[in-house]
């Protein structure tokens, strides 16, 4: 499965002053598979070790972090050479051991020249536990999302719609009908699917949203599993109030996280830090609130009022019980859910380009979707799930900041009207 995080990959693996690499993610993102894929293609040999399942690997790290005294064990263990500049080492479920953590500085400092790639699904927790220490300025850090859009395409063999959206989004002219019809059928059996990689892969190779049903629900069991196993009894129950929540936060009118909704009397003082859990866990995506839409955003940030997005929306769609018949039609639907899970794509794609999540909502309510961040200008996005598309909000917000480009994101065509450039749903990738 072609997956874009590849070419990072692999200026990783050429670059000048190369550390060991920390590829972040949430569980089943398809970390393990990409590493080892990564280095299947471009090392001699690989050598993996899973410190979650793997006792005695485990164990290397207890005693002597001298890199060497590590390498000759873990050798012992695999039955396999570990050779500098031709071994890619794969310490996967690397949250398992805090030694292994601390390792990592000290192959930065005394042997550089041997490849490692560390991995964890439940990283972001566990190293803002008290007793982990990450091993900050000894490594180079990549995250890893679901499949965008542009990958489920290149899964489906789509790949020449892919490049005459890409083509098409460069120049701002209309797909032809035939073509822009196709992709928004494409998107939204995305919006069914979703970019798991497993559930990706058995919908390429059945061709039925049923078949997924199952493998969907296995994910967020596991996410549910995690919450046990990574937090204390109590708060594993705050998490999974909030994660299961997050349906009902997206299906009010305004979709910012509101505590009551989790329970009667609910507030920041008792979930704080079960939202936080989730957000390093890589299972949610944190929209924040700025009132002031000028650089900095993150100055601006209003830190009591957020949105909260799942980090794939085909698990949104599995979780709400939305029907998968109202997705895929291309018929108009009246449903108001539709727009919340346009929104969380577009959430969910932005995040996978690594662009920081912000709305604007003014005193007077107008609220905006998104905003852009780009160099020393703000581009505001707003989302519509239809045609129909003339709002209030983003004419406020132009009339209060005077963007220099404005986008509104919908089914619609690209274009331009009333000085707002039209991007449709299946091009947000490429904007």
């Amino acid at each position: 499965m072609r997956r874009k995080i590849m070419d990072s990959l692999c200026e990783w693996k050429a670059k000048n002053g190369r550390m060991p690499l920390v590829l972040n993610g949430a569980r089943q993102v398809g970390k393990t598979y990409i590493l080892e894929e990564f280095g299947r293609q471009h090392y001699v040999n690989t050598v993996r070790f899973n410190l979650e399942a793997d006792t005695r690997a485990r164990m290397v790290f207890e005693d002597d972090l001298n890199p060497q005294t590590i390498l000759l064990q873990l050798e012992s263990i695999s039955s396999q050479r570990i050779l500098p500049n031709d071994t890619l080492l794969i310490l996967d479920e690397i949250q398992a051991s805090e030694r292994a953590l601390t390792a990592l500085k000290s192959f930065c400092e005394q042997a550089p020249e041997y490849h490692i790639c560390a991995a964890g699904s439940m990283l972001g927790v566990a190293v803002h536990r008290e007793k982990y220490s990450f091993p900050v300025g000894k490594v180079d850090e990549l995250q890893l999302f679901p499949l965008d859009f542009e990958e489920f395409l290149w899964a489906m063999s789509k790949q020449s719609l892919a490049e005459q959206i890409r083509l098409h989004a460069n120049t701002n002219i209309k797909m032809p009908t035939a073509l822009h019809e196709e992709a928004l059928a494409l998107w939204r059996q995305y919006m069914a699917v979703g970019g798991m990689p497993a559930v990706v892969a058995e919908y390429v190779q059945t061709n039925s949203i049923v078949h997924i049903a199952d493998i969907q629900q296995r994910i967020l069991n596991e996410y549910v599993a995690d919450m046990a196993k990574y937090a204390s009894p109590a708060t594993s129950v705050k998490i999974r109030a909030c994660y299961n929540s997050i349906p009902a936060q997206l299906a009010k009118e305004n979709h910012k996280f509101q505590y009551k909704v989790v329970q009667r009397g609910g507030s920041a003082t008792i979930f704080g830090e079960s939202i936080e859990w989730l957000n390093y866990a890589g299972i949610v995506l944190k929209c924040q609130e700025v009132e002031n839409a000028v650089i900095p955003l993150a100055a601006y940030v209003d830190l009591g009022d957020f949105k909260l997005y799942m980090s794939d929306v085909g698990l949104l769609t599995m979780k709400s019980g939305m029907p998968s018949s109202l997705i895929l039609s291309p018929l108009p639907v009246d449903n108001t859910f539709m727009g919340a899970i346009a929104e969380n794509y577009v959430a969910q794609a932005l995040a996978a380009r690594q662009i920081p999540l912000y709305y604007w909502r003014n005193s007077n309510t107008a609220e905006l979707d998104f905003l852009w961040p780009q160099d020393t200008r703000i581009i505001p996005l707003e989302v519509k799930k239809g045609l129909h598309t003339r709002a209030k909000s983003m004419n406020q917000f132009r009339l209060t900041y005077h963007p220099e480009i404005a986008i509104r994101i919908s089914q619609k065509n690209f274009g331009l009207e009333e000085g707002i450039r039209s991007i449709p749903f299946y091009a947000v990738f490429c904007m």
